[in-house]
């Protein structure tokens, strides 16, 4: 007799897709269907939609995105292990900068793989981080590991907040003042402060200055941001 004949089915475990594109999402859930046996996947749009799957069913992982509007992924992911420390977290990002990757870890992440990885290595790092241990995408493994050590001097915006360098982001993509709070849910008062003190941490004169300094050190937003990040 076979398992499924005694109705001893092989328990499949919680997967969590965490992406505001809907197309991102299809295309996960394609290169995930050979685990359709080990992993039940379930999706959320948004910060806000992972946290209430959370509250409803039992989740091992989620691979999240970083750039979402609202509530960043790296918002979600400090509050998951705040509220959920149970929950593994794969970082699936179109940065492709150690200083995103850092950050991403510091805030909780098991690991970091960018959207340019082969199918294969994103089934490895889920592999890799559902069994407890952590991944990082092989081309920035070495940058990442210079930068905890020190040997490496940061760059003046490794001094930012997570939300300040989100409003830098959209500042450098040329957005105005209120298309960045309705992205990130803020009033315009606050985004102004936020540009304030981004000035000031990195000694910049004016919005120009700090255009040309996030061209620069490459911290526009990713391609896929859509149309309302």
């Amino acid at each position: 007799m076979t398992a499924e004949d005694s109705g001893c089915r092989a328990v499949r475990h919680g997967l969590l897709l965490v992406d505001d594109h809907t197309i991102v999402r299809e295309g996960l859930r394609r290169i995930l269907e050979p685990l359709a046996d080990e992993w039940q996947i379930t999706e959320a749009g948004s910060g806000f939609q992972a946290l209430e799957v959370l509250r409803q069913q039992p989740i091992r992982l989620a691979i999240v995105d970083l750039s979402m509007p609202g509530m960043s992924g790296l918002e979600l992911i400090r509050r998951v292990k705040a509220e959920y420390p149970g929950v593994k977290l794969l970082v699936l990002s179109m940065h492709a900068e150690e200083q995103y990757a850092l950050r991403a870890f510091r805030a909780g992440a098991n690991g970091y793989v960018t959207k340019d990885s082969a199918s294969a290595e994103l089934v490895a790092a889920l592999r890799k981080v559902a069994s407890g241990g952590a991944y990082v995408t092989a081309s920035l493994a070495e940058r990442v590991v210079q930068q905890l050590s020190g040997a490496v001097h940061a760059a003046p915006h490794e001094q930012l907040s997570d939300r300040e360098l989100e409003v830098l982001q959209r500042i450098v993509a040329g957005h105005s003042p209120a298309r960045i709070a309705d992205a990130l849910h803020l009033s315009v008062k606050t985004v102004s402060t936020h540009k304030s003190r981004i000035l000031a941490k990195l000694q910049l004169a004016n919005t120009a200055a700090l255009i040309r300094y996030g061209l620069e050190h490459r911290l526009e937003l990713p391609e896929d941001s859509g149309p309302d990040a």
